[in-house]
């Protein structure tokens, strides 16, 4: 009997055996797998050239398994253990070898392969052009050619940067006796602000064309009185010594919209106009404009109207024009929307525009809101196709607003065109935050206009001003004649709405470089400088407008006088705009920064920050201290 109990173990002794011996096995190859020294790396990965995020980048640890990607804000993370390589591969691009070290945090950037052109792209279904493909990549080699197998993914993802920006020319320093006036439309989007702090939040600089001087000055609200009398604006204007050069002044001129009560404001017509196309698929475009729509629903009252549209391979009517007291109704319909499909933009924009029409409010806010990341690429795309779209529309009296969503994929310059040319506003929305300060703080100075077509004309005069420069506008210049055009374009001012622009002036009798030396004339004389001056102005402030549903202009004028003040008793908003100003240049790396410097620019901004309800002046001051850092570290790539 014990020698068959010996020979015949137990059922329930055989059963766990296995069992044990498993369990150990697995143990093991689990202490083995992931030793004391495993680090999770993570960071981000972007375009050497452009600094835009690369999506889809395939990340490796070397003579291993273990392998990832990055994702739609190009971040990643992997395990790996010190010594140990991480291989960085992507289509396109140079492959990148970097040796892991003690630091958690790595950032990446790749270069554009010069032999990309070589490479021969299978994919299952059928071909495809590169630009187009939704997946992952894996290399052979056959003879002597490159050739990537390209497995599809079931979500289409943009691995390529093909964000574009309109190429700035920077404005120069002009003499008065050549050119004594300085004529520009009024700018009062908001775009590249929160543009450039996408950049800096994910970890990069911004290209030096998403830098608009302007736009990121009136960002801000600015505390300056309203129009006292019966106008729709009031303009003010203040004189220091500028900050980045003692010897050189800086003008500012400040417009402020009037005020109205909500209950008082004209009712709305709006037209929901909502890109539902495949680019419009990731979490912060189609599912951020969802939100932002929703929010700007929650701000209508019974006599405002909605309808919506949307338009991806083609536009459709999703939702007819439904009061505002109907709010379930109109957020379902938003609910209900889904991405997919090419972009017929501009099927959607006429659409858009003949829902408008049908039901236009006579003295009301008739107005189509544009969603989007501006990736027109079926019907009229071209920025010229665009424009003679507008132009066609806007005599209608219907406004064009126009919300700019998403990453890697952004066509900022066709959407500032779009705004511009429709007596709209543009916004970039990068987060709820910033929906919410769109759409609920600045509900009224977006949607509602009190003033349109606003230009401003300033008259140097040449006894007092060598030289002098405008920061920023350059997209909205005017030729002097403009300004008494009426047929020419302004920008549109909204109720509250404040609008702020900087001059900076080289005084008569500073030593400086600017505006430069020309030889003499042969054919005509030299125009002298005044030796006495004729007033003791330093310039002339004017500046046109119409009424929201006017066509002939009005004029409104101011002098400034020559009584520049110390930068520290100038206000405190002339001395966060001022800063605001600096960061600007710095980052597009300006000619004329002169003694520019990130650390007295944060040190002003923090002085000027005031009350800050809002905590957007707060902010600024960090993403200035993030500038700097990543401006003193142009190279992200940390490399042991």
């Amino acid at each position: 009997m014990e020698i068959w109990k010996a020979t015949h173990p137990s059922p329930k002794f055989s059963i766990m055996k296995p069992i044990i011996f498993f369990t150990t096995v697995l143990t093991l190859s689990l202490v083995g797998y992931r030793t004391p020294t495993s680090l999770t790396i993570s960071g981000k990965v972007y375009d050497q050239h452009t600094g835009a995020a690369l999506v889809g980048v395939a990340v490796s640890v070397e003579g291993s398994r273990l392998a990832t990607q990055t994702d739609s804000n190009g971040q990643y993370a992997i395990s790996a253990e010190a010594g140990q390589f991480l291989l960085f591969s992507y289509i396109g691009y140079e492959t990148k070898r970097i040796k892991v070290g003690k630091k958690k945090m790595l950032d990446v950037s790749l270069v554009q392969s010069q032999t990309s052109l070589d490479e021969v792209v299978v994919v299952g279904l059928g071909t495809q052009e590169r630009s187009a493909l939704v997946g992952s990549a894996t290399g052979l080699t056959i003879g002597n050619r490159s050739v990537k197998m390209y497995v599809p993914d079931r979500f289409p993802r943009y691995p390529e940067n093909t964000e574009s920006y309109k190429g700035i020319t920077e404005n120069r320093f002009l003499n008065p006796l050549d050119e004594p006036l300085s004529t520009f439309a009024i700018d009062v989007d908001a775009a590249s602000y929160s543009n450039f702090r996408r950049f800096i939040n994910n970890g990069q600089l911004p290209p030096t064309d998403a830098v608009r001087i302007e736009e990121m000055i009136n960002y801000f609200q600015y505390e300056l009185e309203g129009p006292s009398n019966r106008e729709p604006v009031a303009i003010h204007t203040e004189l220091a010594v500028a900050p980045w050069n003692s010897q050189h002044h800086l003008l500012r001129i400040g417009l402020k919209a009037k005020s109205m009560p909500a209950d008082e404001l004209p009712a709305s017509n709006l037209v929901f106009l909502i890109d539902v196309s495949g680019s419009m698929m990731d979490a912060n475009r189609l599912p951020l404009a969802q939100a932002s729509m929703k929010m700007l629903v929650d701000q209508l009252r019974d006599n405002d109207h909605v309808a919506i549209v949307t338009y991806a391979g083609s536009a459709g009517v999703v939702l007819e024009s439904t009061p505002g007291n109907q709010k379930t109704k109109i957020k379902d319909a938003i609910d209900a929307l889904s991405a997919g499909g090419s972009t017929a933009g501009g099927a959607g924009l006429q659409l858009a525009y003949r829902i408008a029409r049908q039901h236009f409010i006579k003295g009301g806010n008739n107005r189509v809101i544009l969603a989007s990341d501006g990736d027109f690429n079926v019907g009229p795309s071209s920025d010229g196709d665009m424009e003679q779209l507008i132009a066609k529309e806007r005599q209608s009296g219907i406004s064009l607003s126009v919300l700019g969503f998403g990453m890697g994929n952004l066509k900022d310059s066709k959407m500032e065109l779009l705004a511009d040319k429709g007596h709209g506003n543009y916004a970039y929305i990068d987060n709820i935050t910033e929906a919410r300060k769109a759409m609920v703080t600045e509900f009224g100075s977006t949607l509602f206009t009190v003033a349109k077509d606003v230009k401003v004309q300033v008259e140097f005069n040449p006894a007092k001003v060598q030289a002098y420069r405008l920061l920023g506008y350059e997209n909205r210049l005017l030729e002097k004649e403009d300004f008494n055009n009426d047929e020419k374009l302004g920008g549109d001012m909204g109720v509250g709405h404040t609008v702020t622009a900087l001059y900076e002036i080289v005084p008569v009798g500073v030593k400086s470089a600017y505006p430069g030396q020309v030889d003499p004339l042969k054919y005509q004389p030299v125009k002298e400088r005044p030796t006495a001056a004729p007033s003791n102005e330093v310039a002339t402030v004017k500046f046109r407008y119409k009424d929201p549903d006017g066509d002939k202009s009005r004029l409104q004028q101011v002098a400034v006088a020559e009584r520049p003040v110390e930068l520290a008793n100038a206000s405190m908003d002339f001395r966060f705009a001022s800063a605001v100003a600096e960061l600007g240049m710095l980052l597009r790396n300006s000619d004329y920064k002169q003694q520019a410097d990130y650390d007295q620019l944060i040190m002003r901004a923090k002085a000027s920050k005031g009350t800050d309800d809002e905590g957007y002046r707060a902010e600024f001051i960090r993403l200035a201290e993030s500038a700097k850092l990543l401006a003193g570290n142009n190279s992200l790539a940390v490399q042991d």
